[in-house]
């Protein structure tokens, strides 16, 4: 029923205009976007064909005998159009795992497309993963705003607001990654010993080619010195927060909530600050979250499935 390729870069003008109509894709699955790590994974991205047309495609890659929808995206999943329906879907994942195992592969890690970044129902892969047997192997809790509802912070939260106000705290868009990037690196080896996932030339050059959905802004002190960011991913219904940090005067200044105050004001669908869980889901940082929900943020999950094939 289905003809599958696998993607080579001569697709990629076929690949990006799918992406661009399809329900459940954001610019996160652009080539320009997946392949800034190409030499960190092996792609394995797949392209499905009904009666010779596009029907749906995989961001992939693969690793020894295990093929994962893909290691490099915060989630992936099969992108498909507003014509996919469950049986097609279904029948597209029994061909694709025997063509999977004609070229070597045992086993599918799968994450698929949080819902709030679909533009309409797009769980036909659900049903499908669990037809092929699949279990959750982990599960990420993120904090998600419905915008709209306009729910109230908690007083910590506007407390700290309020304490921007008085210490004179200005938030704007800003182009300046490095005074952010400096800032974040320097948080994130203190916490967890570690550097941003990406480095801050990759930043550069993804907000070069995504200058309308990678969008940093920050807050400046009276002196007019950088002492927080948020770099946002910018998708047709959500706003979500890439990376976030400050300073430990922006800390004590609520330079954070200023800057979250002007975000909010969008006519977005949802604010998704991003899952405040380790270790597959088993840890769930109780602080970080905390600090998420006096936004007026709940929880929607961020999960990974994984199959074998017989």
């Amino acid at each position: 029923m289905f003809d599958i390729y696998r993607y080579t870069p001569e697709k990629q003008a076929e690949w990006d205009a799918f992406i661009a109509q399809s329900k459940n894709g954001t610019f996160l699955m652009f080539r320009g976007y997946m392949d800034y790590h190409s030499d960190r994974f092996t792609d394995c991205s797949l392209m499905f064909y009904l009666k010779g047309k596009l029907y749906a495609v995989l961001p992939a890659n693969i690793c020894e005998n295990t093929l994962f929808s893909h290691q490099g995206l915060t989630y992936g999943g099969l992108v498909m159009d507003e014509k996919c329906t469950a049986a097609n879907v279904l029948q597209l994942f029994e061909e694709m795992n025997v063509w999977l195992k004609g070229v070597g592969v045992q086993k599918v890690v799968y994450k698929p497309v949080p819902h709030i970044y679909s533009s309409m129902p797009a769980e036909e892969d659900l049903y499908a993963l669990f037809r092929c047997g699949a279990s959750i192997v982990a599960r990420g809790v993120s904090t998600t705003i419905d915008l709209p509802a306009h729910r109230k912070w908690r007083q910590n939260r506007r407390t700290a607001l309020n304490k921007s106000v008085e210490d004179g705290i200005i938030v704007s868009v800003s182009d300046d990654l490095e005074s952010f990037w400096n800032i974040l690196d320097a948080n994130l080896m203190q916490t967890h010993g570690l550097h941003p996932v990406h480095t801050l030339d990759e930043m550069r050059r993804l907000k070069a080619a995504f200058p309308d959905n990678i969008v940093l802004w920050v807050a400046k002190d009276a002196k007019g010195d950088i002492v927080a960011g948020i770099l946002m991913y910018l998708t047709p219904h959500v706003i979500h927060s890439q990376y976030i940090s400050a300073t430990p005067e922006g800390k004590t200044s609520g330079a954070i909530d200023a800057i979250m105050y002007e975000i909010l004001k969008s006519d977005s669908l949802y604010f998704d600050f991003g899952i405040s869980t380790e270790q597959g889901g088993h840890y769930l940082n109780e602080k970080l979250i905390f600090q998420k929900e006096g936004f007026g943020g709940r929880a929607i999950c961020y999960d990974t499935y994984e199959y074998t094939l017989s």
